[in-house]
């Protein structure tokens, strides 16, 4: 189910509570709807409203965190490849086959992490393209330096080429969800809950009508962006590919 499904779902059944709670008004014996029991529906509400307003909070923050991470990660891993390119340049002619092998991995991380329109969403845990940095890896090791300048960019190149494996697994942990849609669940039903004391208490006339229906798809909304934000790599809002994007065209120099 696509996050613009799953928001307006959430603004309908929103929605719906406002509505449902202008219907009781009406079908309530009048012992229900006395000041007293108006005022302790007004409690509840006020109780819900609040720890609604704290666990939205908190899963906007959530998302937000795990969405910074992973723009953060990407930049670092670009940041590494570029480096590694310029390490192995600075080794010389020698060192072309990995520049090359080093070179296409960028292009397939790039394909897989921002795949074009019409293809499937990011998935960065590819085979070939784990293989094609495992390769990296070992031309490199295949190296022979002729000076000690060059066996000290040898070793450099090794352990920029292991910081990468290590990043590329971390970036493919990150991809899985960190908000949990058990609380977004118990969120929405709290929300609607307190739309219906809202319907209970409120005037017949198409202005309350209008305001709950735009209200509903500002909570809507708010979970587009939770959503949205938990998957960084997919969906409009994803991780921009120009450090990856700008780390290739450096390789091509």
């Amino acid at each position: 189910m696509t996050v613009i499904i799953v928001s307006l779902l959430v603004s309908a059944c929103i929605f719906a509570g406002g509505l449902v709670g202008m219907g009781l008004h009406r079908v309530l014996p009048a012992s229900h709807m006395t000041r007293e029991t108006q005022d302790v529906i007004r409690l509840g509400t006020g109780m819900l409203s609040v720890l609604a307003s704290l666990v939205l909070g908190l899963l906007i923050a959530t998302a937000k965190s795990s969405y910074d991470a992973t723009d953060q990660a990407v930049r670092n891993y670009a940041a590494e490849l570029s480096l590694l390119n310029e390490v192995l340049r600075d080794y010389g002619g020698a060192a072309k086959a990995p520049r090359d092998v080093l070179a296409s991995y960028t292009q397939r991380f790039l394909r897989d992490g921002w795949p074009p329109d019409g293809q499937p969403t990011a998935r960065l845990e590819d085979e070939t393209a784990r293989q094609l940095l495992e390769h990296v890896r070992e031309t490199i090791r295949a190296l022979t330096p002729a000076d000690k300048a060059q066996a000290s960019l040898q070793d450099h190149a090794g352990e920029i080429t292991m910081g990468l494996l290590r990043q590329r697994w971390l970036l493919i942990n990150q991809q899985g969800p960190t908000v949990q849609r058990v609380v977004l669940g118990v969120l929405v039903s709290w929300v609607t809950v307190i739309f219906v004391s809202f319907g209970l208490n409120a005037p017949r006339n198409g202005s309350v009508v209008a305001m709950f229906l735009f209200c509903s798809l500002a909570i809507g909304g708010s979970v587009f962006l939770i959503l949205e934000m938990d998957q960084p790599l997919d969906g409009v809002m994803r991780v921009s590919s120009w450090p990856v994007e700008d780390a290739i065209s450096h390789m091509q120099w």
